[in-house]
């Protein structure tokens, strides 16, 4: 879209820029906007998918340019409908783009509805994760329907080409085998290879990022899930209820390994899935349980027991990311602590801690612009006592900023989500109601 030089001086000057420090709604703007154009201009070009990783320094194997990340194109999905929705590009640029994607989705690599977590971008087969994680993963899957549904919701009203899109997209959906990946037991399965089978052995009981898989799952108007699965499978037969304290902030649920774990975990099931004054069977509200996830988090790193230096209230989230150890888990505890900030930690956080998390932004854009700040937003993960701020990017760590600062702005990803019949009917299954929040 085209706009003329004065209209766009009448919004910069409207939003704050040009005249000094960017207001709030300025700030957001330009975050969202630069982390979009990972998904936008720095997208794999034949799949129209979210690469895996970009490096701006040109410090990455050639052949990473052709891989795709399946988790990391579902938040990238949704970030291309915020896109749209904002007039980044025309609505017309965005269903040809979609179209791109959901072609190549049809024909690249599935096992048993599910995708890899890796795939070609140029040849759309798998490229293995691992050497026994070369079939289909269900995680990654779920984060990529959990942003196809959106997408779904989006143009099912729209005209004729956009609702071809959107019947093609249902196509997807339905062919998911959610139900299989069970194993013939009550609970769902990571993986599965073709050639290793169920070697991997995973299966997903607890609280982490995978929330969404089950939700899809019971969801699934074609290979459902029985809500048992859920409950021995997810709940651990009502294990994963432990109340507890964390840094001051009491929590309800029972985290992977007993402890308060990755921001992650707070993030990429509530892309879509609307966490606010969301109840079940064991949880009273997911929006409270994630703000205080959230502010324990912060808590630490304002605690800062390991003395790192830059943390504090202006700098804190702990989060998988790049790290000066490779990529790492961090979290907030001594042992998964190494003195790296990794920016989606705190900035897709904002639906929960909006003042706490603009506190982090506004230092990032404006006292570490020139170390941090880069063509798709900012860089992955920094350590200010190690000097170490390198043009690195994820895509499965810039999806949720942008998702989540749209979420924080208009709410347009979780309505979207929330509005699609089969996802209503997958949380009454489950037991899911809506309660009062904040």
């Amino acid at each position: 879209m085209i706009i003329s030089a004065l209209s766009a001086l009448s919004f910069m000057t409207a939003c704050g820029y040009g005249s000094g420090a960017l207001s709030d709604e300025a700030l957001l703007d330009s975050v969202e906007r630069r982390t979009f154009d990972y998904f936008w201009d720095g997208a794999e070009p034949n799949s129209g998918l979210a690469r895996e990783r970009i490096h701006t320094d040109g410090n990455n194997p050639q052949e990473d340019d052709m891989i795709v990340t399946t988790g990391g194109s579902g938040f990238g999905i949704m970030a291309l409908i915020a896109g749209i929705d904002r007039n980044y590009i025309s609505r017309e640029d965005g269903v040809e783009r979609f179209e791109r994607i959901v072609s190549f989705l049809e024909t690249a690599d599935r096992f048993h509805g599910a995708w890899p977590h890796w795939i070609n971008g140029e040849t759309g087969r798998v490229k293995p994760f691992g050497q026994k994680d070369n079939g289909g993963d269900l995680v990654e899957t779920a984060f990529l329907i959990q942003g196809l549904l959106a997408a779904h919701q989006y143009f099912v009203d729209g005209n004729p080409r956009e609702q071809d899109l959107a019947r093609r997209i249902d196509a997807l959906w339905r062919s998911v085998e959610w139900s299989w990946y069970c194993n013939g037991q009550d609970v769902l399965y990571w993986h599965w290879s073709p050639e290793y089978a169920w070697e991997m052995n995973f299966p997903v009981r607890g609280y982490n990022e995978c929330l969404i898989m089950y939700v899809l799952a019971a969801a699934s108007p074609t290979y459902a899930i029985d809500k048992a699965v859920y409950t021995k499978g997810w709940g651990e037969d009502g294990a994963i209820v432990s109340p507890s304290e964390s840094e001051g902030y009491d929590l309800e649920l029972r985290y992977q390994g007993g402890r308060v774990g990755p921001m992650f975990w707070a993030h990429y099931s509530f892309l879509g899935l609307d966490p606010r004054g969301l109840k079940d069977d064991f949880c009273n509200d997911y929006g409270r349980e994630m703000r205080h996830y959230t502010l324990a988090n912060r808590a630490y790193c304002l605690r800062n027991p390991e003395k790192h230096a830059g943390y504090g209230a202006n700098c804190w989230g702990l989060t998988a990311s790049y790290s000066t150890v490779g990529y790492a888990a961090h979290a907030p505890f001594e042992e998964a602590d190494w003195g790296v900030i990794s920016p989606t930690a705190a900035l897709s956080s904002i639906v929960y801690t909006p003042g706490e998390s603009m506190q982090v932004m506004r230092y990032l854009y404006e006292d570490l612009n020139a170390q941090l700040w880069g063509p798709y937003g900012f860089y992955d993960a920094f350590s200010m006592e190690e000097n170490w701020f390198p043009p690195h990017y994820l895509a499965i760590d810039q999806g949720p900023i942008a998702v989540m600062i749209e979420n924080h702005r208009s709410g347009l990803l979780w309505n979207l989500f929330m509005s699609h019949p089969d996802v209503q009917n997958g949380l009454n299954k489950l037991g899911f109601e809506r309660v009062a929040f904040d």
